[in-house]
């Protein structure tokens, strides 16, 4: 059974990719002949560490998906991500990375919590990311309260040896933020298409009951990767914190259509059972891109630049229901006369 996993996780999933390649060059051909400014290797880096958070979440978001499940609630820990390490820092005292630390427990706690919910409870994974959304941002108001310092003005100050995650390079070319992004992806790939636990959380997408009889604990299998995008949420926090040189609960607030459009646009079913870990790192890029060169090459203002990305996601599912085998294409193509009379025949039988 695992066996057909496998084949059933490789099945497209190249082509889709190999569409996804197509459009990144669409968008440096197009951009670049616009404004040569977009091909500049210096800004590209500074386009990719603004959207790194999308680019971290999304990954661990791919397998909540494939399991059928969905995570809105992922942008909300980034924000109390943040304003943990600052409160807990500046206002109690703690060595930066002990602060670091409280911050990961209590968004992996959290993310635990939903998962939980969704796995053992049976809730809706809507119902409950909805509802975890509000109640982790308002943990996370409620967390800068306990600091000194006005929550519209933000924690900063911090040590340099917590600044450089988002200030160095390497080799004074690449930002070390990338390099911790590159590494999230290699192990969420390796997670999700070279071990037995991707092939489980496949199963449990494409047949929860099946996997059950399989012998697989698909309870286990849903909450795991619930904590697994909190930690990949803990993660961007601590990243976007360094970066930015402060701690504000509303980071991250932004950023749940560009996870769930990432993710979509990657290949992965929004019904689970199918997803891709590279598709998805393609798609993060695509919409990075696009989301830097239309107001560097187009004068397109900031505040419209949901519009492309909220089309796109539209988009992608619409045509994957379109095309699938109770869409609206294979409804019209059994309007043909071809096929009417092939079903007349057919039913004569």
């Amino acid at each position: 059974m695992m066996e057909k996993v496998k084949k059933f996780m490789a099945r497209g999933n190249t082509s889709w990719n190999m569409l996804l390649v197509a459009l990144l060059v669409l968008e440096f051909v197009v951009f670049g002949i616009a404004n040569d400014r977009f091909l500049r290797p210096a800004l590209l880096f500074t386009s990719i560490n603004d959207n790194l958070p999308t680019f971290m979440l999304s990954l661990f978001v791919t397998l909540v998906m494939v399991t059928g499940g969905i995570d809105i609630q992922v942008s909300s820990l980034v924000g109390l991500t943040s304003i943990t390490i600052g409160v807990a820092w500046q206002d109690f005292g703690l060595p930066i990375w002990g602060a670091v630390g409280v911050a990961f427990l209590l968004v992996t706690l959290c993310g635990a919590f939903s998962g939980f919910l969704i796995a053992y409870c049976r809730v809706q994974a809507m119902v409950v990311t909805l509802g975890g959304s509000f109640l982790y941002s308002g943990m996370a108001l409620l967390v800068s309260t306990l600091s000194k310092t006005e929550s519209y003005l933000g924690i900063s100050g911090f040590p340099e040896d917590f600044r450089f995650l988002g200030t160095y390079d390497v080799g004074g070319v690449i930002p070390i933020q990338i390099l911790i992004y590159a590494l999230m992806l290699v192990v969420a790939f390796i997670l999700l298409h070279k071990t037995k636990y991707g092939r489980r959380v496949v199963l449990t997408g494409v047949n929860q009951s099946a996997a059950e009889y399989s012998g697989i604990n698909t309870r286990r299998v849903i909450m795991s990767t619930y904590v697994l995008s909190a930690i990949a949420a803990a993660i961007a926090g601590t990243v976007v914190t360094s970066y930015l040189g402060t701690s504000r609960s509303d980071l991250g607030g932004d950023l749940t259509m560009d996870v769930i459009t990432a993710v979509v646009l990657g290949g992965t079913l929004n019904t689970g059972g199918k997803g891709s870990i590279i598709g998805t790192a393609l798609a993060s890029f695509l919409i990075a891109f696009l989301r830097f060169g239309l107001p560097l090459c187009f004068d397109v203002s900031t505040q419209y630049l949901n519009i492309p990305v909220g089309i796109l996601l539209v988009a992608v599912i619409v045509g994957r229901t379109a095309t699938s085998g109770s869409g609206l294409l294979p409804w019209l193509r059994s309007l043909l006369p071809g096929k009417s009379s092939e079903r007349a025949s057919t039913s004569g039988k």
